[in-house]
């Protein structure tokens, strides 16, 4: 399971570079300047690349909890794993139209999309507390509340996100890099044996 999610992560962050295109292809400038006209799909790569490499870590670190899967953890992996393959063309739609009149709708469909991720976390996450054999003897309940709180955090900033494409493209993607900077800490603090730090146990 692991083997293969790696695969689709990899390919998922592989994709991504291809929204990353000449610029002076179709255009008589100079090529730095037409670098620095392409800052929102430089920003959208980086935002989208290092998400995935932060769902990639926190993957890792859930399968230190793991002892067994069936089959409804596997199909609700597959869940994951379709949210997570609809990233990069979510983030060529939002390098393309982010500056644009219909930014908002494109900074919609990429803020649901990781509203999508987030969702298909937390019902992996819930399926595995709930159903006994999934998670390792080895767990506690400080280590299942902690991760329960960081995995519902998400979905509400992504919602957060979504609504404030409404309003503005440039705002929702704000919010999407401050997601991504939380949860890239959060898989930062957790230790290669997946135990977390002190500070966010309780």
């Amino acid at each position: 399971m692991e083997a293969f999610s790696d695969g689709v992560f990899a390919f998922a962050m592989t994709l991504l570079v291809l929204g990353l295109k000449d610029p002076t292809v179709s255009s008589t400038g100079s090529l730095l300047r037409g670098l620095f006209g392409e800052w929102p799909a430089f920003l959208a790569f980086g935002i989208s690349f290092t998400t995935i490499l932060v769902m990639w870590m926190n993957h890792h670190n859930l399968f230190t909890y793991v002892r067994s899967i069936d089959g409804p953890f596997m199909l609700l992996k597959g869940l994951l794993l379709l949210a997570t393959t609809l990233v990069p063309f979510t983030t060529s739609l939002v390098a393309d139209h982010i500056l644009v009149a219909d930014s908002g709708t494109a900074a919609g469909v990429y803020s649901g999309t990781f509203l999508f991720v987030a969702l298909a976390w937390n019902l992996l996450w819930q399926y595995a507390i709930r159903y006994p054999g999934i998670l390792a003897s080895s767990v506690n309940d400080a280590e299942i509340r902690t991760t329960t709180r960081q995995f519902f955090f998400g979905p509400m900033l992504y919602v957060v996100a979504f609504v404030a494409a409404f309003f503005s493209g440039i705002v929702s993607l704000a919010i999407n890099l401050v997601v991504l900077a939380i949860y890239a800490f959060f898989a930062a603090i957790t230790t290669i044996g997946g135990r977390l730090g002190e500070n966010f146990q309780g």
